[in-house]
């Protein structure tokens, strides 16, 4: 990762500096460079010559300078083209500037791989404290998880992709937890409304579909103020995924404070279920339900089990309307029109959904 870090730097320095400036890595390898040719050359011996002469040295025609605290520590080591005291001067500026940035991308890294532990469950609870104060990491701030779901058939890398939309901020983290899935952990105010974290997520949504071509699906856990509880927020936006997947298939944002009974019923064992099932029609089978009815029932739970607006809505009389929620109740024993049959209707229906998305099993 340091070679497209360093890269990234030198080609934003390269029209300020008028030589030919790069860095070099502990096999004398050329990493990053201003003239991209000149990029997996190799350097040997240019680490010996430092050892002698402590931080800086010349050698055919360029300017050696390691990054850090001498080529015997330094992992990587800076070169600007000439033998004289500007060349001098350039390492130095470049060997700071060089060195501060791997700092800070290292600290990041470190703490990105900290939370990702919390959230995969590869930490110990009485670990998570102490491992936060050698970090600096603020563990009660308020924070929440989203899960991203990349669902695009292209060459897309989710990671690079949002470490793109949020990039060297220590408040935000991007992490890697699979080859299609990625989470952002966001920090946000206390005073915060949950209506906001749902735009932020339409706003990722849309960035990603709109300049990247690819669809993606977003879970939003519960929001946490404390760093050890990041693992629920995880569980609860891989949950609002799954759930979604089942009874809200054509949203592509689910937050899980949403999921209402969907939930409930998701956790629930399919032998129940079918127990379920099976005590609410008990004189005739769900299936026996013709596509006509299930649409006009649809409408019906929609309009709030108003006999007028469910008529005029899918354009039929009125009397149609009574005379298809009458055949249903001599069906199934159930009258949409009563509050107490329309809400066993509905979970029934919610749970049939549910045992249809479950894999048979032989």
């Amino acid at each position: 990762m340091s070679n497209r870090l360093f890269q990234g730097i030198i080609y934003q320095m390269k029209d300020a500096v008028d030589r030919v400036i790069g860095v070099i890595d502990e096999t004398g390898v050329v990493i990053s460079c201003s003239e991209l040719v000149k990029i997996g050359e190799i350097r040997q011996g240019i680490r010996d010559e430092l050892s002698y002469t402590s931080e800086v040295t010349t050698l055919g025609g360029y300017t050696y300078r390691a990054l850090g605290a001498g080529a015997a520590k330094s992992e990587y080591v800076v070169f600007v083209e000439g033998e004289d005291k500007t060349a001098e001067r350039l390492s130095m500026l470049l060997a700071i500037s060089l060195g501060n940035i791997k700092v800070l991308y290292d600290e990041k890294h470190d703490k990105s791989s900290f939370i990702k532990n919390i959230i995969l469950d590869n930490i110990l609870p009485s670990d998570i404290y102490i491992k936060s104060k050698e970090l600096h990491f603020a563990g009660d701030v308020c924070r929440v998880v989203f899960l991203i779901k990349f669902t695009g058939k292209n060459d897309v890398v989710p990671y690079d992709v949002l470490q793109n939309m949020f990039p060297g901020k220590n408040k935000d983290y991007v992490i890697s937890v699979g080859e299609r899935d990625s989470v952002l952990v966001k920090e946000i105010k206390p005073n915060y409304d949950m209506r906001d974290i749902e735009k932020m997520a339409r706003s990722i949504s849309d960035t990603i579909s709109t300049e990247f071509y690819t669809k993606v699906s977003i879970g939003i856990g519960t929001v946490v103020d404390n760093i050890k509880d990041l693992s629920r927020s995880y569980k609860e936006a891989q949950v609002a995924l799954e759930v979604g997947k089942v009874f809200d298939t054509e949203k592509d944002i689910i937050c899980y404070d949403n999921l209402g009974i969907g939930r409930l019923i998701y956790q629930l064992p399919t032998s129940l279920c079918e127990m379920f099932l099976q005590e609410v029609f008990k004189k005739g089978p769900l299936e026996s339900l013709d596509r006509e009815t299930l649409t006009t029932i649809q409408a019906f739970f929609e309009n709030n089990l108003n006999v007028s607006e469910t008529s005029r809505k899918l354009f039929v009389h009125r009397n149609t309307l009574v005379y298809r929620l009458e055949k249903i109740r001599k069906l199934t024993g159930l009258d949409l029109r009563e509050f107490e049959h329309a809400i066993t209707f509905k979970v029934a229906l919610m749970v049939k959904k549910y045992l249809s998305s479950k894999p048979v099993k032989y």
